[in-house]
């Protein structure tokens, strides 16, 4: 596992769950369950998914007067220095047709060559262009030129992964379909990718199976960990397989976040590899309750009752990708005393930010 030291810890500007200041990890709507959220947003459907209409808030470090004017933040899922497939939440113009328009900013040398962010690529063949046609069952046919087909080998899992992590941002998109000049993809042409079917979240995404014998005999699960640039932290979802045998996704999870990432992975971790919990989880109406062990503070923070954003936001944004989940309550030894890092409560239930990885701008 690869454990943040405080050397880490001190330089980076991670701040409590869903507040942010100076760079920012997350944009989301205003509720109740929320921990004093960066941003307030409204959304109304327009054809080609959903536009915002935001009043930034000065915590995310995207004020009024920073953001440039008429734009929306939208979630591009590119590819790091590690060569993961992670969502980067940026500035576009504000306009219609958002789902078309965020593909096209997932081309090389295409508009986002302007704001890509340092360390990341795009995932598009360079000169691809798109149409994108949204059904009412919610499936996106994105039709792409020919050059689509012009990319290495090494990047056919993550271009799909882009696209459809991407598209799904939207409310009214569940589901892609994949064209190319109106022909339906059965396979990817290049490495022959097989699309057995249309492309959703529970295809995963940066998907590991070392030491995983039999596929067949797992199922799929995605977990949150922290990666870094020079000047700002992120969070990578990774969908490991997990063994049959388990039925408990939800314990599951939380086993995987305390294991942590492969040390060769180039991802972090805030938490402590002892980190347990104490009673099954209780899920009612959207809400999981966790009980933890004291491990889930941190030994510097035991007395404090303090619970890093790293753990928080890890918990939360791992949790709430199971559709059953909208919200996470913390308790630690069957109490909820535990506090933020700005030492605000935590005893009310956290719920998944509507964009993640805001950045500052």
């Amino acid at each position: 596992m690869l454990k943040k030291g405080p050397a880490v810890i001190a330089a980076t500007c991670l701040t409590s769950a869903f507040v942010l200041s100076g760079c920012g990890l997350f944009q989301s709507d205003k509720t109740a369950g929320e921990i004093d959220p960066p941003q307030d947003i409204s959304y109304v459907k327009d054809e080609a998914g959903i536009q915002a209409k935001s009043t930034q808030s000065e915590k995310n470090g995207t004020s009024k007067a920073d953001q440039p004017a008429n734009t929306v933040m939208r979630e591009l899922y590119l590819i790091d220095k590690n060569g993961y497939v992670a969502a980067q939440t940026l500035p576009l113009p504000n306009s219609e047709g958002t789902a078309k328009q965020a593909l096209e900013y997932l081309v090389q040398g295409g508009p986002v060559s302007e704001i890509l962010p340092n360390g990341f690529r795009a995932v598009l063949p360079a000169d691809t262009t798109v149409n994108v046609d949204i059904k009412k069952d919610g499936t996106a046919v994105a039709d792409f030129s020919k050059e689509f087909k012009n990319y290495k080998k090494e990047d056919e899992q993550k271009i799909l992964q882009s696209i459809t992590w991407t598209l799904t941002q939207f409310s009214s998109i569940d589901k892609v379909k994949i064209r190319i000049n109106g022909h339906e993809l059965k396979e990817m042409p290049v490495g022959g990718t097989p699309i057995t079917g249309d492309l959703s979240r529970k295809d995963g995404i940066n998907i590991e199976t070392a030491g995983v014998n039999d596929l067949t005999d797992t199922h799929p699960l995605t977990v949150y960990y922290l990666a870094e640039t020079e000047t700002s932290e992120y969070y990578v979802p990774v969908t490991k397989r997990i063994d049959n045998s388990e039925t408990n996704d939800i314990t599951a999870a939380v086993e995987q976040l305390a294991d942590g990432p492969g040390k060769a992975s180039g991802l972090l971790t805030d938490f402590n590899n002892d980190v347990k919990l104490l009673s099954k989880p209780k899920v009612k109406d959207g809400q999981v309750t966790l009980d933890f062990n004291s491990s889930i503070y941190g030994s510097a923070d035991e007395k404090t009752k303090m619970v890093s954003s790293g753990v928080l936001d890890s918990i939360v944004l791992t949790l709430t990708e199971q559709p059953s989940i909208k919200s996470v309550s913390i308790k630690v030894n069957g109490k909820s005393e535990l506090v933020n890092e700005k030492g605000e409560s935590l005893s009310k239930p956290v719920s998944r930010p509507s964009q993640v990885n805001t950045g500052s701008f």
